[in-house]
């Protein structure tokens, strides 16, 4: 098995490399893929390109003591990430039944790693290695660095920090940091006195030398008191700016503190060109082959990353809690560069799959003074409506496109990844609009609405219907006018905090009045530190701290979720009764407005139509 240009999985690998003992060892939840989509293998390559030596433990036996010592003692410490993933999203549907399949395993197998994966590898650890530092990255660190909402369990939980036992959380995207960090540890500091460094969390019993740090209502009394958690999180949501963001004191009991330092500084082009242009071998580990390699790998492979960040905004999305607000880019050199290594792969066929990011179309900071004084702390860049500083301007992302498309061995190349519908149409010339629909479009456009009630839409932090309705009606006057036919696949949601089934129910005429029918439907997810899962929790918006309407009732959230596919026959008892529900009889009938048909549909007949419909 060829294994040149991988990092150490073994002692064997070691051997072979002439290491004796690694620098750090990182344990991850996911196979291990080298390639820059992956977490764990930017951390490890930015590490190794300072001179530090790293090994892989990926997806240890939890319930083996001896599983985390194969690769022996670290020098420095201990790096441990659950994946890509959340863990507890990678297991569980949002109805928390468990998922059959998971893409970062070899084989899209299930079960290799445990629930709240980073907390159960660093208690693995501290069994073993009981005065090595731990260090926490990756998003389920990144997300529960404070105390937060646990869905899965229905509680308010404490810091990841304190049940990991580890000593410091690298949160965010984590490069410059985990430098500091071993940079730190080499020169012989203390890792319990490594407080200084940005986009890290640590615990202490002594908050004298925090400079200017903002004191949070405790864990005991928010995990009391589900107003001052929503105040709390408001707090911590205003100061995830690194340019003006403060250090956040939670207190514990037993005299305890958990401190967040503001957060890391943005990249500049060249440093994140620096950081994609490392060595990666591109490719899950060889190991792996055997077994059908692994599944996430399939979409990334041929997909450019071109930016980080997103001045988005949307409540349900934990982007402002963990790349941030401020855009940072790639230099169309590196990206080229990229795009050229994967015109000489055997398997490349043509086409790039994605040119994106978090959103695709931000290239820039969405306004000039960013980069020098930050967001703004109180004030989205595009909701309620854009902001009159904003750069819409979508040159770059327009000449970007077109020299991908002019490499030779490219036959198209595609977006992917979505874009900002609101932005793009701040664009007076539609320039941009009118590109991405001649050359960029894979016969589907997905965007993401996400809901037509303008009362939802408030809670969600997005834009108001009108706004997609005049997307909508410009995407089809100029595919028309191509002579194409590509649709919108638009992304919908049922049961978002402020979301009842009046919403549910207007949601369902849009749906019957475009003719459009989703295939899958999609409940809120209440994913830690993110305003809609505050809210979903405490039954209050945290930025105005009013009351807001909450979906807990199972039935009632079916119900949303039937609305949204009122054609099925499966649905029909549950939409007639959220109808009934809503009294609005005048939906059931044969007339041209109605959703579904009078009387009760049995389950014979419901049997008898699922039966014709496997036929087909």
């Amino acid at each position: 098995m060829e294994t040149e240009g991988f990092l150490p999985i073994s002692r064997e690998d070691m051997e072979k490399q002439n290491i004796e003992q690694l620098d750090f060892v990182y344990v991850i939840g996911d196979a291990y893929v080298d390639h820059p989509s992956f977490g764990h293998a930017i951390i490890s390559r930015v590490l190794q390109a300072h001179g530090f030596s790293v090994g892989i433990i990926s997806q240890p036996d939890w319930k083996k003591d001896e599983s985390i010592a194969v690769l022996g003692r670290p020098r420095l410490a201990f790096l441990v990430t659950s994946g890509n993933m959340d863990s507890m999203v990678n297991h569980y549907f949002v109805s928390k039944k468990r998922r059959g399949k998971d893409a970062y395993t070899p084989g899209g197998m299930a079960g290799r790693r445990p629930d709240h994966a980073a907390v159960v590898y660093s208690n693995l650890i501290r069994r073993t290695f009981k005065d090595v530092p731990i260090i926490l990255g990756g998003i389920e660190a990144s997300l529960r660095r404070l105390a937060h909402y646990d869905y899965w369990s229905d509680s308010y939980k404490r810091s990841i920090l304190l049940d990991a036992g580890a000593d410091l959380i690298s949160y965010g995207m984590g490069e410059k940091s985990i430098v500091e960090i071993a940079e730190a540890l080499d020169a012989g500091i203390s890792v319990k006195d490594i407080t200084f460094i940005r986009g890290t969390v640590y615990r202490t019993q002594d908050i004298s030398s925090v400079y200017e740090g903002i004191v949070l209502p405790s864990f005991e009394d928010c995990k009391t008191e589900k107003s001052l958690y929503a105040k709390s999180f408001m707090r911590q949501y205003e100061n995830t700016d690194p340019f003006q963001g403060k250090a956040l004191i939670e207190p514990y009991p037993n005299k305890m503190f958990v401190v967040q330092n503001p957060p890391s500084e943005p990249f500049s082009m060249q440093e994140m060109d620096d950081i994609y242009d490392l060595p990666y071998v591109r490719a899950p580990h060889p190991s792996y082959e055997k077994l059908g390699g692994v599944p996430a790998m399939a979409e990334v492979k041929f997909s450019l990353i071109s930016c980080r960040g997103c001045f988005g905004g949307c409540n349900f999305c934990a982007l402002t809690f963990h790349q941030g607000r401020i855009v940072q880019v790639r230099s169309h050199e590196s990206l080229l560069r990229e795009a050229e290594w994967m015109t000489v792969q055997p398997d490349f066929r043509g086409y790039i799959h994605d040119v994106g990011g978090p959103t695709a179309n931000f290239r820039h900071p969405s306004c000039a003074k960013q980069l020098q004084a930050g967001v703004c702390k109180n004030k989205q860049c595009l909701f309620p409506e854009p902001c009159k500083n904003l750069d819409s301007s979508h040159e770059d992302y327009i000449n970007l496109l077109q020299k991908l498309r002019r490499l030779p061995g490219v036959k198209k190349v595609f977006i992917r990844s979505g874009v900002r519908f609101d932005y793009l149409l701040q664009e007076k010339s539609d320039r941009f609009l009118k590109e991405m629909i001649q050359y960029h479009v894979s016969g589907l456009c997905k965007v993401a609405p996400e809901h037509i009630s303008d009362r939802v839409l408030y809670y969600m932090g997005k834009p108001k219907r009108q706004v997609y309705d005049r997307f909508v009606r410009k995407y089809e006057e100029y595919n028309k006018k191509f002579a194409l036919r590509q649709y919108l696949v638009p992304y919908l949601m049922s049961s978002h905090p402020g979301a009842g089934l009046k919403e549910a129910v207007e949601l369902a005429e849009y749906l019957r009045d475009t003719g459009h029918q989703p295939e899958q439907v999609q409940d809120f997810y209440p994913t830690p530190s993110t305003l809609s899962t505050v809210m979903f929790y405490t039954g209050i918006d945290p930025r105005t701290g009013e009351p807001v309407f909450i979906t807990r009732n199972p039935r009632e959230k079916a119900m949303q979720r039937a609305l949204m596919q009122y054609k099925d026959p499966e649905n029909y008892e549950l939409v007639r009764e959220a109808l009934l529900r809503c009294h609005r009889e005048d939906l059931i009938g044969f007339g041209p407005g109605c959703l579904i048909p009078p009387g009760r549909m049995g389950r014979t007949k419901r049997r008898a139509i699922k039966k014709k419909r496997r036929e087909k």
